[in-house]
């Protein structure tokens, strides 16, 4: 392979189509099913997928005999399906996904979710970096090694609509196209994370997820707070009440024993080389505002916090009016939106029943609460690497980073690779991304970092023309 070469085509290839057409992609205002119900009467995502549609049309002329293909199932959110021979009877599995989270708030001047800008090496607008330009990177590292006549192993990519929503759809698909997609022998997944814009970083395991509404109600409707309070107590009370018994408020350590998995050795060891690399940008990334500081000192506990251990957020409230529309009123009811983030290794429907049993049990002062929870979703713990693909992957990260790889759990969810986990087990998997420092998928300022995006391509690349030569023998040859 020449390294210069492929530099020059994907970096020509992502200035004058990707970031264009990503570009364009951000301005679609494409939401995720659970935050936009009528997502198909909007028609947003369908103007994302006729995009990204023709894009891969237009390139995938460069190899005789792929397809392209909307997938659609009644009642589902679509997927992409792109079919691209190759020399070897083993598959290569790319996956990313089109949908998008919401708005939020606190966009800076300028800047916004539906618009994009681009400032230097970042393009900011919501999806570009989560996980609108895993097609273009996925298919633009094929066509880098079709220039300069590089064999590959038949690849398949597929993009999914309905992940930031817990990607409910896609099992329906991965059973639909199941002959079509075939036994995966290698997995590339680029909807992930790094721990810096220096070195290509694989994520080695991802945390599950369960989430459920609280409610507590006291009374029917809102009564004068003079006249009540003393006598009925505060919904907010007992909320908080109710919150202690699954969280210690003064460390925020989860309590319930359920929730908890144990930790493998070699991911509290990558916790503690991931911690020697980034030092204290494992907590300076985030926006802290005036004199806030992490939960505690220790790095690496702060890592496997992040990545190994249950975490509980309220996400969201209700029953409570904005400050300048409270009245004196004792409110009928307070209800919370409870987001847990699970250890790796831990079933979600297991972490719901513990929380609801926890939660409703013996309500104080006997007030009406309810907890209505999801089955959750599982999280995925990477199987160790083969030779091949350590190798592989070191060799391509000094080539396009000048530095080795590293590897890092991460905290959040991409429920595609349990999934695929648990159907293909013996599967090799490449998990990585461009949501670096300060990138703030999901928040505001969301941005892709385009230097970022080019070198995570020119990696692809060189580890799937590694994977045909593994396939075929003629690494070992060699």
């Amino acid at each position: 392979m020449d390294g210069g070469k492929i530099t020059k085509f994907i970096d020509q290839c992502w200035e004058d189509s990707i970031v264009p057409t990503l570009s364009e992609y951000i301005r679609i205002p494409n939401k995720s099913p659970a935050f936009d119900p009528e997502w198909e009467a909007h028609g947003y995502m369908r103007d994302a997928v006729k995009l990204l549609e023709k894009w891969a049309r237009d390139h995938v002329t460069a190899f005789p005999g792929a397809t392209v293909e909307v997938v659609q199932l009644p009642k589902r959110t679509p997927v992409i399906l792109i079919e691209i021979p190759g020399g070897a009877r083993e598959t290569v599995l790319l996956y990313g996904h089109l949908d998008k989270q919401p708005e939020f708030t606190g966009w800076g001047e300028g800047l916004g979710p539906w618009t994009p800008v681009r400032r230097g090496n970042r393009l900011y607008g919501r999806g570009g970096a989560d996980d609108g330009y895993a097609m273009f990177g996925s298919l633009t590292a094929l066509l880098s090694l079709k220039d300069q006549n590089i064999p590959h192993a038949r690849c398949v990519i597929i993009i999914e609509a309905c992940e930031e929503s817990g990607s409910y759809d896609l099992p329906f698909y991965v059973d639909h196209l199941a002959s079509r997609i075939g036994k995966p022998s290698l997995v590339v997944c680029l909807d992930s994370g790094c721990g810096n814009y220096d070195q290509l970083w694989l994520t080695t395991s991802l945390r599950g997820l369960t989430s459920g509404d609280l409610t507590v109600r006291v009374l029917t409707e809102g009564v004068h707070s003079g006249d009540a309070s003393g006598i009925v107590p505060s919904s907010f009370r007992i909320l908080q009440q109710l919150l202690a018994r699954i969280e210690d408020s003064a460390t925020g350590k989860v309590l319930l024993k359920e929730l908890y998995g144990d930790i493998p050795a070699e991911r509290a060891a990558q916790a503690q080389a991931t911690a020697d690399v980034l030092a204290k940008d494992v907590y300076s990334k985030f926006p802290w505002a005036g004199g806030t500081k992490p939960i505690i000192d220790d790095l690496k506990e702060l890592i496997l916090n992040r990545t190994w251990r249950p975490q509980l957020a309220t996400i969201g409230i209700d029953g409570l009016p904005l400050p300048k529309d409270a009245g004196n009123v004792m409110l009928p009811f307070t209800m919370a939106k409870l987001s847990m983030r699970l250890p790796p290794n831990v079933s979600g429907a297991v972490a719901t029943t513990a929380m609801k049993t926890a939660l409703e049990a013996s309500p104080p002062y006997n007030a009406q609460v309810s907890f209505k929870g999801e089955d959750g979703m599982a999280g995925w713990n990477a199987p160790a690497l083969s030779s091949w693909l350590e190798e592989s992957v070191a060799a391509a990260s000094k080539a396009a980073f000048g530095k080795p790889p590293a590897y890092m759990g991460e905290g959040g969810s991409i429920p595609f690779m349990g999934m695929l986990g648990a159907k293909f087990p013996k599967t090799q998997f490449v998990i990585t991304g461009v949501l670096g420092p300060h990138s703030n998928a999901h928040g505001p300022n969301e941005f892709l970092d385009i230097p970022t995006g080019k070198r995570v391509t020119m990696c692809i690349a060189s580890v799937v023309a590694d994977h045909y030569a593994q396939a075929t023998g003629a690494r070992k040859a060699a």
